[in-house]
């Protein structure tokens, strides 16, 4: 029986979901090492992967955010050498723990029922296609889809026109036929079987029965958060309503998950019963706009007061605060947004708009982010840090960041 729900003010709730995110304490000293990485990327359990690259491939930067300066190529090694991390649809395209991966083979096997208009095209027109290119894999080893490529015809972009063998292993992809060995320079994915991938204790790992991985998924989602509405947890693992639905009963029903009210969220919530309640938050990070925290803008809106939309698709013209815009998290609030660019060869990191939330110190916000700022510049090997662009922010940053070198 579900006990009766406890009540949270607003900034305990705030600051149990910034602890569940690995946000609400000092990073770490000295330089973190696989050790470090591993156990953040379990915390999260999604990470999710973004192709832009104007600042950084965003999968890198959750985990500058919570640890400061680490080695990249010891995350490139989670994945693509030592296979601690796998790549799937979870949220979005996403890096994941390889004990999910028994927890999405449902997903997998689903997939006939949400097949691609492209790929219905080419069963369609090139009936065998995609059973071949999965036996060119199983004989000659992994392949990338740029192998595959007979022509230049489509136009590339979106999904809907990649060339036939893209199509193809990026359904083989989905139906858990193939995985991702590894990530080329390029950020091209390479694709390879799964036995040959995934450490042999997750291949042979019995596959849960769909309630049973939805519940587990769920629970994941719970230590993830900390504190979520039932939206909240679906969102994580982008779940259907009634599996969600029946899940959240069924670990509540199970005391896995507590009902709580949070002053102002006007819905009911879950907590985590395991999830710390730090008395202060002390964070100082920048935050990818697909970083966990904030990838659920309603939830980032309910918990921090921080209204914030992705401008990468509006024109020009019509943005608000720039193309790609990293919230600036100090201590247990949302305090600021920059525009940043990474301009390589002069080795520059650009802040190209610079804008404080209302009511902050701008002085003290500024501070805190050139500090930021200079840090970032230094873990991504750029020797400069301007800021070019406008803002209500810019003047005090500008004048900061001398101070933060």
């Amino acid at each position: 029986m579900t006990r009766p729900a406890e009540r949270l003010s607003a900034a305990l709730a705030r600051r149990i979901a910034l602890a569940a995110q690995g946000l609400a304490d000092p990073r770490p000293a000295g330089e973190p090492g696989t050790r470090q990485l591993r156990r953040s990327a379990e915390q999260l359990a999604v990470v999710q992967i973004d192709s832009v690259n104007v600042l950084s491939r965003s999968h890198y930067l959750p985990f500058f955010s919570r640890l400061g300066p680490y080695p990249r190529p010891a995350l490139d090694a989670l994945s693509n050498r030592r296979h601690d991390l796998f790549e799937f649809w979870a949220h979005e395209a996403s890096f994941l723990p390889v004990r999910l991966h028994p927890h999405l083979r449902w997903r997998m096997a689903a997939a006939e029922e949400h097949a691609w208009r492209n790929m219905v095209r080419l069963q369609r027109e090139r009936p065998g296609y995609v059973a071949e290119v999965l036996d060119r894999v199983r004989a000659e080893g992994p392949l990338k889809a740029s192998q595959l490529l007979e022509h230049r015809r489509d136009r590339p972009g979106t999904m809907w026109n990649w060339h036939a063998g893209k199509v193809a292993l990026e359904w083989l992809f989905f139906t858990g036929a193939l995985t991702a060995r590894a990530r080329t320079a390029g950020f091209e994915r390479v694709y390879d079987l799964p036995e040959r991938v995934l450490p042999a204790a997750v291949v042979q790992a019995p596959t849960p029965e769909r309630p049973d991985a939805v519940r587990e998924l769920v629970r994941t989602a719970a230590r993830a958060l900390g504190v979520a509405t039932e939206t909240d947890l679906r969102d994580y693992f982008r779940l259907s309503p009634a599996d969600a639905r029946t899940a959240v009963a069924e670990l509540a029903e199970a005391g896995e998950v507590l009902p709580v009210e949070v002053d102002g969220w006007g819905r009911p919530a879950w907590l985590d019963p395991a999830a710390r309640r730090p008395r202060r938050a002390q964070a100082r990070a920048l935050l990818s706009p697909f970083d966990s925290l904030v990838w659920e803008r309603p939830r980032v809106e309910r918990i921090f007061g921080f209204r914030y939309r992705l401008e990468i698709y509006t024109p020009a013209a019509k943005r608000v605060h720039g193309y790609y815009v990293l919230p600036f998290l100090l201590g247990d609030a949302l305090v600021a947004r920059v525009d940043l660019k990474a301009d390589r060869l002069p080795g520059v990191l650009r802040v190209q708009a610079a804008h404080a939330e209302p009511g902050v110190d701008h002085c003290a916000v500024a501070a805190a982010l050139a500090a930021e700022l200079r840090l970032m510049a230094d873990w991504m090997e750029l020797t400069d840090v301007a800021v070019t662009g406008a803002g209500d922010l810019a003047p005090a940053l500008s004048g900061a960041l001398p101070a933060a070198a």
